[in-house]
């Protein structure tokens, strides 16, 4: 069998980057990681550029995917993107868009009701886009067969009916109206509470720091491991800098713990990092670097830029 540059396989669990959206993040360094160390992007130019940072516009570059998983016989997505004709107002990159994802998807031999589970790892506007498809005038599951899996801590906090304020602002206006309360009404979701098992292979653990309810996902088959860290790891340079947050963590102080943590295992247990965002090659392998992290190996994924 011919290798596919978009899959890899650790222990009975095979892994795919479905793709939406790679690009300008549209904000630089200093305004999305207003903590990173001075000069540090500069420090790091050498791998940071191309992929994650572009120097000669200072513009931070981003990917919008999901990682598709097969376990056990069933088709789990991590995390759902941006979606497409959707409004938002005060977030105006991803107002409206009108993306490829769903033909990527069936590029890697899945349609819409294969899906069997869904993760979102919080409920940030570029994380949940794709649980809701517009249907005439209507949002409706994009993935009607699936479980969406979502933290209760992350569900309450972003339910506007419950008043609580965010470092957003009004960044997440409309989303969780037409990307998560359809899933909710259709009786789609899953609200977990301490952490989930959803088999043998893969588990869900709080991760909090970025939003409350933020939350990693652990695979763990055969002598293979990996980390689906969703947002704690946002851009390379916090792997080289963990102590530095984007503008967008909800607990800064327990942001910087989740992320040391969590890198802390990967390193302990030779696990693939997965961020949510991760141009080039999608993961990598870390090691310890004194107090902080280095990349020891970049995944086996082919390198987009």
């Amino acid at each position: 069998m011919a290798e596919n540059p978009e899959q890899i396989v650790l222990g009975d669990v095979t892994i795919t980057r479905v793709g939406e959206f790679y690009g300008s993040a549209e904000m630089s360094p200093g305004t999305f990681f207003p903590d990173s160390p001075h000069g540090s992007w500069a420090e790091h130019r050498d791998w940071l550029a191309p992929d994650f940072w572009n120097p000669r516009t200072d513009e931070c570059r981003t990917a919008i995917q999901s990682w598709l998983l097969r376990s056990e016989g069933r088709t789990i997505l991590v995390d759902t993107g941006v979606g497409n004709h959707k409004d938002r107002p005060y977030a105006p990159v991803w107002s409206r868009l009108d993306t490829d994802y769903l033909d990527n998807l069936g590029a890697a031999g899945v349609r819409p009701e294969d899906v069997d589970i869904v993760v979102n790892t919080h409920l940030h506007i570029d994380h949940v886009g794709w649980n809701t498809r517009l249907d005439g005038r209507n949002w409706v599951p994009t993935f009607p067969n699936a479980t969406y899996l979502i933290a209760r801590r992350d569900f309450d906090f972003w339910d506007p009916a419950n008043g609580n304020r965010s470092v957003l602002g009004r960044g997440n206006q409309n989303v969780f109206e037409d990307s998560v309360t359809p899933v909710h009404r259709a009786g789609l979701t899953q609200l977990w509470e301490g952490s989930y098992r959803i088999d043998r292979n893969l588990r869900l653990d709080p991760a909090p720091g970025h939003t409350p309810g933020s939350s990693v996902l652990t695979l763990e088959s055969g002598a293979d491991q990996a980390l689906f860290v969703g947002d704690l790891v946002h851009t390379a340079l916090q792997i080289a800098e963990p102590d530095t947050n984007s503008c967008f963590c909800e607990d800064p102080a327990q942001s910087r713990a989740t992320r040391h943590r969590l890198l802390g295992r990967a390193c302990e247990n030779n696990a693939l990092v997965f961020p949510a965002h991760f141009g080039g090659h999608g993961a990598a392998e870390v090691a310890r670097s004194g107090s902080k992290f280095a990349i020891k190996e970049w995944a086996a994924f082919s390198r987009i830029s």
